[in-house]
């Protein structure tokens, strides 16, 4: 296959910077590890926990409010100020409040830009607390989810509380923490009247398919660095059906089936975070994925289950600071005009069964997603399949082109037209 387009054109890409550790007296490596914790609240378990472990570890750990940063841009440079002084720490881990999301995602993409290494991105963040965001993004990496249908206008009740399997349901606005805003009701006039009153109030609901099997329990699964850590079951109190430890609930420990650990790693991984607690429901067929928490509470999971979470968190900050993550797409538009495009082949059955060369002998194609796979410059022999999807890396014009003329089977000259017009990023 032509890779060698994707390396020339990668060549003069330049990788985040690493101004700060310059500026602050050398690279990783060379100096003590110096780490943040970004909390409000220093007294509380978790944050008292983590700052207890890395400090018998001999890190100098400081916890940071994220309210009292100050983040500066200029052309060419962005910088941190803490309490009006710089930012010194090389690593961070986020305990971000949900009051203060969008601040605080602010303050850790700020943190990012200047190559700080940071347990989890604002990114992940930031999709794991929308709940619809986060249900799209595991649906479509095949891992199993609730039946759940996003409810704007209160005519699409009816049809919603169908779709989900019936009769009770659960309702859910898309953001919310610690089981604050999810109802269960049993009736489609609860659920009318319940909806119609979340509607005025601006929030964004959600109505979910109800797990009888599950109810008043799920798996607290503690996912750090692509693995599992600690596990325990949270089971409600009384007539409560959430299980939140927060809300009375009580916790004991329980050993993890392979198939409930490979979904909390899988579900923790495609929403982009390195550490999360992963809420499961016991379905009569396996594991449904229900939440991704991206700041788990430590004190419920540690009780129950006698694992030393925050050791295992700090050791995982010690072992992962020598590297940092990229943001590719972003990463991939830094050469003017080039980008990436993705076809997927559902949408073009005719390729399907056919090798990779016969269809894109002239086309860069970089990596082939199929299934929970991403298969980096796959083989020109390699048979194409109904759900794969293609990524090609190139200049944009000539990419379009090359891809219409693998589509359509016709000479690229036919197709060549003025597409300055065109956006830098589409998926074909």
């Amino acid at each position: 296959m032509p890779t060698q387009h994707f390396k020339d054109a990668t060549e003069n890409i330049a990788l985040p910077s690493n101004r700060w550790y310059e500026k602050h007296g050398g690279m990783r490596g060379n100096m003590a590890l110096r780490l943040a914790v970004l909390s409000r609240g220093p007294r509380l378990y978790s944050t008292r926990r983590i700052v207890k472990e890395a400090a018998l570890r001999g890190i100098e750990v400081e916890v940071c409010d994220p309210m009292k940063f100050s983040l500066v841009v200029n052309e060419g440079s962005v910088d941190v100020l803490h309490k009006g002084k710089p930012f010194t720490h090389e690593a961070v881990i986020p305990r971000i409040g949900h009051s203060i999301t969008e601040h605080g995602v602010a303050v850790l993409r700020h943190i990012e830009q200047l190559g700080i290494w940071t347990a989890n991105t604002g990114q992940g963040i930031l999709r794991s607390r929308d709940k619809l965001q986060a249900s799209q993004i595991l649906a479509l990496n095949r891992i199993p989810v609730p039946k759940t249908v996003y409810v704007r206008d209160i005519l699409d009740v009816e049809h919603a509380i169908e779709t989900v399997g019936g009769l009770p349901v659960v309702v859910k606005v898309t953001q919310g923490t610690q089981g604050d805003g999810v109802f269960l009701r049993h009736t489609a006039f609860e659920v009318r009247n319940l909806v119609q009153g979340l509607l005025m109030t601006g929030k964004s609901v959600l109505v979910q398919e109800y797990i009888a099997e599950s109810h008043g329990k799920d798996i607290r699964a503690l996912v750090v660095g692509d693995q599992v850590v600690a596990c325990m079951r949270r089971r409600a109190r009384g007539r409560e059906f959430r299980s939140n430890y927060h809300l009375n609930g009580t916790v004991e420990k329980v050993e993890l089936p392979p198939g409930y650990e490979e979904a909390a790693c899988r579900a923790a991984r495609v929403l982009g975070l390195n550490i999360a607690g992963v809420d499961l429901l016991e379905g009569k067929d396996g594991p449904l994925v229900l939440e991704v928490n991206s700041s788990p509470g430590l004190e419920g999971i540690e009780k129950a289950s006698g694992v030393n979470v925050a050791g295992a968190i700090v050791d995982y900050v010690l072992e992962d600071t020598a590297f940092s993550e990229v943001d590719v797409d972003q990463l991939l538009r830094t050469v003017p005009g080039s980008g990436v495009l993705s076809l997927q082949l559902r949408n073009h059955p005719k390729m399907v069964g056919r090798r990779l060369d016969e269809v894109f002998a002239s086309v860069p194609v970089f990596a082939l997603s199929r299934g929970d796979r991403l298969v980096w410059n796959p083989d020109h022999d390699i048979q194409l399949r109904y759900d794969d999807v293609l990524v090609c890396y190139g200049e944009l014009t000539e990419l379009r082109s090359s891809l219409r003329q693998a589509m359509l089977g016709v000479p690229r000259e036919a197709l060549m037209f003025d597409e300055a017009v065109k956006p830098e990023s589409e998926q074909v």
